[in-house]
């Protein structure tokens, strides 16, 4: 039967599509910023005994896991919200804090969700160019910043460039905002600071009552593909965020995960500094090449090659290698093994420039 069309926003068309790096067989995967290490041995037992009960709901409000964090970060629990990954919790911040026409501001190109996000909830994504040493502009976003603002992202270190702000800039920063507009430090990668300028945005958080922090499981403890992570932030967003949450979306198997994870961390630390190591071989072995290569405060390293992205992207493929293009603009490479490394820079290497 032919009936009339169900009809859809009229704006879902402009909605930009979250274009996840690829996995081609046969090939080694840089292109996602994972860490190239399964989940430890403890965290596998952990998912497998969770799994036996898998035919029971989780845990709706992830008690022990919140409580956990709670203690870890020296935190109220009633400070925390942890959800489908961080990502989940950045949609979340739009539906608890926007109106439609409300505005969300953040760098770009940065975080390629900061847009979804912002137009999924109707509201207006404002970017704001990087610098021409690809950090965020906090003077001209601070700039951006008008009544109808809401919310503002800065992802520290920043996904794709690597770069990241330090204290004085982010304070100097912060000062500018208006205190009913949320700042929201997005630390997915902070595991791999290595830079002491870099602030820790929990200490900020604990200071100012407009500024939520949000970390994932997802890169340094290496449960990408079980999806949790988790917001500080003051306690009245923190309710906010778990009221507008989709239910049960953190399941019973992410919960065990992260909590397996959070009892080794030193461990899933010293395999960040081997990230951090690869990242400096390949920054180096980059710029001896000819390449600009920002300095990096993450796992992976970014190439600013503009019109040629994607060329190289292909290139790096026909060499069995799949890193992440953003097309007009750069390409992203994650910190792999170091035999990953290698077959990687062999492939820069004969890229004809």
């Amino acid at each position: 039967m032919v009936g009339v069309p169900v009809r859809l926003r009229d704006d879902l068309a402009a909605l930009p599509t979250y274009v996840a790096g690829r996995t081609v067989p046969g090939a080694v995967k840089l292109a996602s910023n994972e860490m190239p290490l399964p989940p430890l041995p403890a965290v596998l037992d952990a998912v497998d005994r969770a799994a036996q009960a898998g035919n029971r709901y989780p845990d709706i409000a992830v008690t022990t896991l919140t409580a956990r964090l709670a203690e870890h970060h020296g935190v109220d629990p009633a400070r925390i919200a942890v959800g489908c990954g961080s990502v989940a919790l950045c949609g979340q911040l739009v539906q608890a804090l926007c109106a439609p026409g409300d505005e969300v501001v953040f760098a770009w190109r940065s975080f390629e969700a900061y847009p979804i996000v912002a137009l999924a909830g109707h509201a207006r994504a404002v970017r704001v160019p990087l610098t021409p040493g690809h950090v965020h502009d906090l003077d001209a976003m601070a700039d951006a910043v008008t009544e109808r603002t809401r919310l503002v992202f800065v992802c520290n270190p920043n996904n794709p460039t690597g770069t990241a702000v330090d204290e004085d800039a982010l304070r100097t920063f912060l000062a500018r905002i208006p205190d009913d507009v949320l700042v929201v430090l997005d630390e997915a990668y902070r595991e791999f600071v290595s830079d002491p300028a870099v602030p820790d945005g929990l200490a900020l958080a604990a200071e100012l009552d407009n500024v939520c922090v949000l970390r994932t499981f997802s890169k340094a403890h290496r449960l990408a593909g079980l999806r949790v992570g988790y917001a500080v932030a003051p306690p009245e967003l923190a309710a906010a965020l778990r009221g507008v949450a989709v239910p049960f979306a953190v399941s019973a198997v992410a919960q065990a995960a992260a909590l397996a994870a959070l009892d080794h961390l030193d461990e899933l630390h010293a395999d960040c500094a081997g990230a951090v190591t690869e990242v400096a071989r390949m920054t180096s072995e980059l710029r001896s090449l000819g390449y600009e290569v920002p300095p990096s405060q993450s796992n992976f390293v970014w190439l600013p090659l503009g019109e040629r992205a994607a060329e190289f992207a292909e290139h790096a493929l026909e060499n069995k290698v799949v890193v992440r293009a953003f097309a007009g603009d750069g390409v992203r490479v994650s910190a792999g093994t170091a035999e990953e490394v290698d077959l990687f820079l062999a492939a820069a290497g004969s890229f004809p420039r």
